[in-house]
């Protein structure tokens, strides 16, 4: 016989711990929205406004000297960040007043130039410019999406599944804005930038998190089918144990992939890959221990401990 991950007769009581992580859910829940509301996300260019600038010089330098040379171009607050390059000579510098983009490349290195003379030229990569209207639509624009796919997705479930339980939807909805929190939670802490490709990154994580609640209720369907007179709860548990190979290997494969981003994609690449990473694993996690206590609590709160709605999956 081969060597398997998940021994085939694996029996691991999730269903019955389901107390203890809905509790530390709703705690770091709870963490995640006053972090949003206290602290709020550090929003990039795209949803806050103001222009941002690559910049590569001939020698190495230091963010204090860039916002030195550029201080007579009254910028307002200058953010200066090193780009990742080994020889640290390239920056991406933020500002919030929105220049000239026509114009601003050629400004930027007659200053930085002025400032640093013939021995470090400055070049100008790129430049970036969003007006501040535009990026609060946006920004208004991205929730609305993320609040809409959410809530799509859980009637979604709920269609597909009617024939065990109507709460799977319910489920679903609940784990979907479990994992957003927390991914959302997580890029408050790290102070990584949210824009544009984060939000992407957001709305990838619901997708993810829908497809491994959706192959865990399907099983659960079809063991209620085969076994009417068990309770939804050990139909649920057996449901879980049968389908953590897949879950396994499958979140693994992935979080591999976006470990390799996160070290050696650089500062571009690094706060999607960020997002990716701790939304699979929340995903994968709230399919476990919210998605299903959620189906659970409703079917006990209506009677019989989930006996009926194993019996209506025949």
């Amino acid at each position: 016989m081969g060597l398997q991950l998940i021994p085939p007769d694996i029996n691991i009581d999730f269903v019955g711990k389901r107390y203890i992580f809905v509790a530390l859910s709703t705690v770091i829940n709870v963490i995640a929205i006053i972090l949003l509301l206290a602290v709020g996300l550090n929003y990039g260019v795209d949803f806050a406004g103001g222009s941002v600038v690559q910049l590569k010089f001939d020698r190495p330098t230091n963010g204090d000297e860039i916002r030195k040379a550029l201080s007579p171009m009254e910028l307002g607050e200058v953010s200066v960040q090193d780009f990742g390059a080994k020889d640290q000579n390239q920056f991406l510098v933020r500002f919030e007043k929105v220049k000239n983009i026509g114009s601003l490349g050629k400004q930027l290195e007659g200053a930085l130039n002025t400032s640093y003379g013939q021995s470090n030229k400055a070049q100008v990569l790129r430049v970036e410019t969003v007006g501040a209207k535009v990026g609060r639509d946006l920004r208004l624009d991205g929730f609305l999406a993320v609040a809409v796919a959410t809530v799509f997705m859980g009637i979604y479930i709920a269609i597909q599944f009617r024939n065990v339980s109507w709460s799977f939807g319910a489920g679903a909805v609940i784990a979907l804005i479990h994992d957003v929190l927390v991914v959302t939670g997580a890029l408050v802490i790290s102070r990584l930038e949210f824009d544009l490709t984060t939000l992407a990154a957001v709305l990838t994580v619901i997708g993810y998190s829908v497809h491994d609640t959706i192959i865990v209720s399907d099983r659960i369907r079809e063991d209620a089918a085969k076994r009417r007179r068990e309770t939804l709860e050990v139909t649920m548990n057996r449901a879980i144990n049968e389908t953590l190979s897949r879950t396994i290997l499958t979140s693994g494969t992935a979080l591999t992939v976006l470990l390799s981003l996160l070290v050696l994609g650089g500062p571009i690449l690094r706060p999607a890959a960020f997002t990716l990473f701790i939304g699979i694993i929340t995903g994968t996690y709230s399919s476990i221990y919210i998605a299903g206590p959620v189906v659970l609590f409703w079917e006990k709160g209506h009677g019989g401990g989930g006996k009926a709605a194993a019996s209506r999956a025949a």
